[in-house]
């Protein structure tokens, strides 16, 4: 009696793998429902009774893909939380990198062609998915910043950071992805080196964190004079 039970949670296992693959590589758009089963060797009609459709097969391969990488690469980066909030900003920055450079974190390559060619489909469970990490890197942030922060100057920061991982690494991984139907390498390529770039981003948003901190408290300690004073 359990032995359909056991077969009916590797299929579905298997569908949403090679959805995540295929999504990952063509869109929600281009991708159909006969290639996804042909890659995990089950047939269109295991994909509806799983799944009901090709929507739900998409949010749902990308929440899968998403919760593989969370469980190959913590967002904590493997650093206790009563580390120095500087190591734990290493952790972020760490786990992220990590992510960027596996060609398997599939859920990236979804959010791309969802990007390049939006769906609406996603937004949702992205949102929700993403908020508890939004607040965890957000507090070390702050702590970073000093009790005098403003919200605004923790998300500025935060954009910053993010921007440092995501922005030149995401690019060259499209770009790697796609070498192989001839598209060159820029020639401003990054080197694929985890720890040089970890080090080198943490440094330098370390750096610029500093300073805006320095710059909130000696405005606190000597506002500006008004001219008509």
């Amino acid at each position: 009696m359990r032995k359909p039970r056991i077969d009916g949670q590797e299929t579905r296992r298997n569908l949403l793998e090679a959805a995540c693959a295929v999504f990952g590589q063509k869109g929600f758009r281009e991708a159909t429902i006969a290639e996804i089963c042909h890659k995990a060797g089950a047939n269109t009609a295991a994909a509806n009774y799983h799944f009901g459709g090709k929507e739900a097969l998409y949010v749902e391969s990308w929440r899968f893909a998403f919760e593989q990488s969370n469980s190959t690469y913590p967002p904590d980066g493997g650093v206790a939380p009563k580390a120095a909030a500087e190591e734990r900003l290493r952790g972020r920055i760490l786990a992220i990198i990590k992510r960027i450079v596996d060609p398997q974190s599939h859920d990236l390559d979804i959010v791309h062609k969802e990007m390049a060619n939006p769906t609406g489909l996603l937004a949702p469970v992205i949102q929700k998915a993403k908020e508890p990490f939004f607040q965890g890197f957000s507090a070390i942030v702050r702590e970073l910043l000093g009790p005098e922060a403003t919200e605004q100057q923790v998300r500025l920061c935060l954009m910053s950071v993010h921007a440092q991982c995501f922005g030149p690494l995401m690019r060259e991984r499209h770009y790697k992805m796609g070498s192989a139907d001839g598209l060159p390498l820029p020639l401003d390529s990054i080197p694929w080196d985890v720890e040089t770039l970890t080090e080198h981003i943490t440094r330098f948003s370390l750096a610029g964190i500093r300073g805006i901190r320095d710059h909130t408290e000696k405005a606190k300690d000597f506002p500006a004079k008004n001219p008509e004073s």
